[in-house]
């Protein structure tokens, strides 16, 4: 399409107001003039290589031998240390004022190579996780299916590294990391949320998972589950540091659309809730929680 001279002539005038909101502060929606913030294709670049190195041959390079396989990990590891260790430098902004930007640089340096420490134990993890995956699921042909194309695999597996940088204090990456695997999957699990053992979500599509939700061992999820806080008169700064979301206790199963909510409730050991049930007190140990059938009205169209 070809511009009129009148058109382009408006262009600098669009600019220049555009300009004008950078120059306040009331709309704090820029980063100009700082240590750049921490970049999102980074960020997801260290996730898919994270997955490389916890699952070899399944993500990354198609095939990897037994012989070949210390070379590839450690070629993926050290690509790793060295991009996380700048996004974590970047994200944290209040470090250089404490200490300057050499002791920011090592203790960043330290925090990846703390993550990367971990990466048995979360093989460990997910290995029960895929297991219960397919010992939960009939449709399931295999654990390599599962761990392929399970969206609750692929959500899990992503909230246990951005959990791990959620315990050490890194701003903004383990949020960047949870987001990514919710675009992916539609499974939204806060970073803080701290998950025990053999966790299994089935389909997934619409589950929440909130930042101080605490999940045992043996606990399934179906979709459409919020495990969410009740709403709050204190405003939300009084309530950052608290406990707003339920604790679910080992060996529970939530169908799906149910909703529990609450920082003080409780879902007892061994209990089953039913689908779209709304929970917002505690459930005893080995308790059913079901809506009662609703009466269906049939009618004949003739």
């Amino acid at each position: 399409m070809v511009r009129t001279l009148k058109t382009r002539a408006e262009l600098p005038e669009i600019v220049d107001r555009i300009q004008e909101t950078y120059q306040g502060t009331r709309l704090r929606l820029h980063h100009l003039g700082e240590t750049p913030l921490p970049n999102e294709r980074a960020i997801i670049g260290i996730v898919e290589k994270m997955r490389a190195v916890l699952f070899p041959g399944f993500f990354g390079k198609e095939y990897v031998s037994r012989s070949s396989v210390a070379y590839y990990t450690g070629e993926l590891i050290h690509e790793i240390h060295e991009v996380l260790s700048d996004e974590i430098f970047k994200a944290w902004q209040s470090c250089r004022d404490e200490g300057g930007a050499e002791v920011c640089h090592e203790r960043a340096q330290r925090r990846s190579l703390d993550v990367l420490r971990t990466i048995p134990e979360l093989r460990r993890l997910l290995a029960l996780d895929a297991q219960a995956a397919y010992d939960g699921d009939p449709a399931a042909k295999s654990v390599d299916e599962v761990i392929f194309s399970y969206p609750g695999m692929m959500a899990i597996t992503i909230h246990r590294i951005a959990h791990e940088l959620y315990k050490l204090d890194v701003p903004l990456i383990p949020r960047i990391m949870g987001e990514y695997a919710h675009r992916k999957t539609g499974i939204d699990i806060h970073p803080g949320a701290k998950i025990g053992e053999r966790f299994f979500i089935d389909h997934g599509t619409g589950v929440v998972v909130g930042e101080t939700t605490e999940i045992g061992d043996n606990v399934t999820l179906y979709q459409g589950v919020t495990l969410g806080a009740l709403s709050f008169k204190e405003g939300a700064d009084a309530m950052r540091n608290r406990k707003r979301h339920p604790t679910i206790e080992d060996n529970v199963v939530i169908y799906a659309g149910a909703t529990i909510l609450g920082g003080e409730t409780v879902i007892g050991k061994g209990s089953v809730i039913g689908g779209n049930v709304w929970v917002i007190h505690s459930i005893p140990p080995r308790t059913k929680v079901m809506l009662e059938l609703p009466k269906l009205k049939i009618q004949s169209n003739e």
